[in-house]
Parts: structure tokens; C-alpha cells; sequence
């Protein structure tokens, strides 16, 4: 790959391949013109130089490109990512018959792993070919709505760290977003085929972004006016990319239409209630809701119950209603992940919703265990199962670090009865303590 200076750039040139910033970070698609604002912005922001593989154009026919060994080597990489989001469920469809939590926790843990995977490939594959397949994304999509469905109390307890979301910004965004919008749409009692087209537009509602600057969406900087502009110029970046690939009309309006709000005070187009799309009021909700419980460079995450909290109080009628009562049901007022303390000063995770009440929902006792060691799931109520508040960022830490030592406990007991077992087989149905009696 080969430097590029940008004090050489002139308006109107173009590369026959992409202009990166970095490794991760698209500056210009091939083909693509250098703008004089495109240079004015790299001045302000004092970048000197970036890095393309081939050399520049100066315009006209570039012809048909034929595929590289690079082009090859990146189909493949994305036929595996594909076969590992297919492997994966396969083995959470095990796990589902396994006993223990943990084995059933890791095994969706590495199916939302690898369609974090899978979606950041959609997006380096259409920051490098201009494609997208929409009849593998379906397929994929597909899967995924089903295994959400199946397995909601475990996905939503799945909380990517501060240094990941930060380094991985628009996936993370973009899978968090979509596990949501999914979760609120069966809430919605969505038809699969329109899950699907939800899941879809959740995927690639911030598509348009790369066709922005990385600068001005991942910086801890306050932005001008004009970058500030800029930035809400990418719903209509996202819906032309897809109205180019020709995806169907209803995805490529809830790409548009994600940041508007039910008073008009949205954009691009400042829509008011009916005039929004179903898929973007989804959306809408599902991306403000991960917005407020992302940690960023720039601010501190909050609490699943601070989100819920304000989601509900809904100011200035931002949010189609029935969209927030879904999300409510979906995951209740204390969010399925959530820490909490009871009434009783019991300490639990909430795991699951109460379908009619969720203002009470199903926890799992943290620090304790029944006779035979499996987990206590109790129903919280208003009485002595009351929850009380959710616990800090830091008593939360204090006590999943108990919940591992307990763990490891368990596991070194287990093996310990293991060999004991073991022992007494070998010696005749007689332990090494029973022997000791016949000395």
C-alpha cells in the first residue's frame, strides 16, 4: 500500500483504488473525485498523509475491474465468517440442552462474536467493492431473528467493554442496535419476513457513514456547526448506497428516515408521526436506548434502568408510544443484564421479563445456590422480593468477581469428587479413606 501526501492532492483527481486514512478508516471510495472541502477539511484537522494501493486517475473510462488475489483472499475471509456465524448457532443449539448457565451464556456470547464479525464485513466489503448481497444478508438476518427469539434473556445480558465499542464504533453500534430493534419487533408480534427487512435496516442504518470522514463520528472533540452538518448528512448517504444496490424501497426509507422524531424535530427531512416508517420508529428507539448505555471516549455510559427511565419519560413526544411500551416489555423497567439489590438485601441478576408486570422481572440470585448447588431464580414482587435499586458500575464489578471465585470453587470441588471417584474404582470399590479404617 502506498503513501499518499495529501499536500499533493488536487480537486477533481480521483484513485483507482480506496484512499485510507489508516488501515480501518475510509477517506475516499475509488473513483471518487477529491473535493477542494475534502482537502480545506484535511488541513484543519492536520492530517499529512494517507495510503491507496494503486495509483491516482485523472478520470474517464476506468473499465471493468478484474479481481486481484487480494479480491479472492477477502471472498474467502467472508465465506469463512459466514460458515463461523452458522457453526456457531449450531453449537448454541447444543448448548441449549447443556445444565449449566455459563455453558448456555458462552455458547451466545460467541454467536454475537461472530455476527459482529459477519457485519463488519458487510461494511469492509462495501467500503472495498461497493456490494453488498442482500440475498446472503436475508439469509443471515434470518438466522439471527430466531436465535434472538430463542435466546433473548441471554443476549441482552451481552455488554461489549468501553475499549471494544470504542475501537469498533459503527458494528457495535450497529449489532447492539439491531439485537434491540429485532427484540422490540417480536414484542411487536412482527411477521418474520418483516423481522428480517428490520433486522436488515438496523444493520445498515449507519452504512452512509463511510462515506464521511472517520474524524468527525470518532473524536472526543466538540464538532463545528458545519461538521456537525455534515454528520447528519449520512442518512441520506445510507439511502443512496442502497436505492444504488437496489434493495427494496421500505429498507432503504428506514435508513433515511432513522433520525427522525415523532414531533418533526428529527432529520433528514423533519417528519412528524405517521409520515416516519415502522422500521425507523424501531430503530429510532432501539439506537437512542444503546446511545445512552454506550461508553465513549468522550462520556461515561449509563445504567440499562437510567436508559429504560428516560426512554419512558419520552420528552417532547420524541418517540412513537406504542414502540416505547414494546421496549418496556421487551425488557423490562430494570433491563434484563441489570444488577440488583432486593428488599430482602438479596443481590440478583434479572434474567428474564414478567409478561404482564414488568415492572417486577424474573433475577437470579447472584452469591447464592439451592442444596445441589444449581442457580435460584426467584419472581420479585413488592414485598420482601422487592428490587430496591440496581447497583454502581463498581459494586457490579465487586460482585460478578465473587460470582467467578464461586465459580472456580465449584469447578475445583467437581474435580476433586472426580478423583475420588476415580480413585475408588481403581482400588476395588474402597477409597483411600475408607482403607485407612481396615489398617
Amino acid at each position: 500500500m502506498g503513501t499518499v501526501k495529501f499536500d499533493t492532492l488536487q480537486n477533481d483527481i480521483s484513485f483507482k483504488s480506496d484512499l485510507m486514512l489508516d488501515k480501518n478508516f475510509l477517506l475516499l471510495p475509488k473513483t471518487v473525485s477529491v473535493t477542494d472541502q475534502l482537502i480545506k477539511l484535511l488541513e484543519e484537522w492536520q492530517f499529512t498523509e494517507g495510503f491507496s494501493d494503486e495509483s491516482i486517475s485523472l478520470g474517464g473510462d476506468i473499465g471493468i475491474p478484474q479481481k486481484t488475489a487480494k479480491d479472492n483472499k477477502e471472498d474467502e475471509n467472508k465465506e469463512n465468517i459466514s460458515s463461523s456465524v452458522k457453526q456457531a448457532l449450531k453449537d448454541a443449539k447444543s448448548a441449549n440442552f447443556m445444565n449449566t448457565e455459563r455453558s448456555k451464556m458462552a455458547s451466545v456470547q460467541k454467536v454475537y462474536t461472530e455476527y459482529m464479525n459477519y457485519i463488519n464485513s458487510v461494511y469492509t466489503h462495501y467500503a472495498t467493492h461497493k456490494k453488498i448481497n442482500f440475498q446472503e444478508l436475508s439469509d443471515t438476518v434470518k438466522d439471527l431473528c430466531i436465535f434472538i427469539k430463542d435466546n433473548k434473556r441471554y443476549v441482552l445480558r451481552i455488554t461489549p467493554s468501553a475499549e471494544s465499542r470504542n475501537k469498533n464504533f459503527l458494528v457495535i453500534h450497529s449489532m447492539r442496535s439491531t439485537v434491540l430493534a429485532i427484540t422490540i419487533g417480536i414484542e411487536l408480534h412482527m411477521a418474520l419476513s418483516k423481522l428480517i427487512e428490520l433486522g436488515i435496516t438496523s444493520i445498515l442504518h449507519e452504512i452512509g457513514m463511510l462515506r464521511l470522514p472517520p474524524q468527525l463520528y470518532l473524536t472526543d472533540r466538540s464538532l463545528s456547526p458545519a461538521e456537525k452538518a455534515r454528520i447528519t448528512t449520512h442518512p441520506i448517504l445510507g439511502f443512496n448506497i442502497l436505492k444504488e444496490l437496489e434493495f427494496p424501497l421500505s429498507i432503504q426509507l428506514g435508513v433515511l428516515e432513522h433520525h427522525e422524531k415523532e414531533n418533526g424535530m428529527g432529520y433528514p427531512r423533519h417528519l412528524t408521526g405517521a409520515k416516519i416508517s415502522s422500521y425507523s420508529k424501531i430503530i429510532s428507539v432501539a439506537c437512542s436506548f444503546e446511545a445512552i448505555t454506550a461508553p465513549r471516549e468522550y462520556k461515561t455510559e449509563r445504567s440499562t434502568f437510567d436508559a429504560m427511565v428516560e426512554m419512558l419519560k419520552n420528552q417532547n413526544s420524541q418517540y412513537d408510544p406504542t414502540v416505547i411500551k414494546a421496549l418496556l416489555f421487551s425488557l423490562s423497567l430494570y433491563p434484563i443484564g441489570a444488577f440488583v439489590f432486593l428488599q430482602n438485601g438479596k443481590i440478583g441478576i434479572v434474567t428474564d421479563v414478567s409478561p404482564n408486570n414488568p415492572k417486577n422481572p424474573i433475577v437470579q440470585l447472584a452469591t447464592e445456590r439451592d442444596a445441589n448447588g444449581g442457580i435460584i431464580s426467584i419472581q420479585t414482587d413488592e414485598t420482601s422480593n422487592k428490587i430496591v435499586r440496581v447497583l454502581t458500575k463498581e459494586e457490579q464489578e465487586d460482585v460478578q468477581k465473587q460470582m467467578d471465585q464461586a465459580h472456580e470453587m465449584r469447578k475445583l470441588e467437581k474435580a476433586l469428587e472426580s478423583a475420588k471417584e476415580e480413585e475408588k474404582e481403581e482400588s476395588g470399590g474402597f477409597s483411600s479413606v475408607d482403607l485407612s479404617e481396615f489398617a
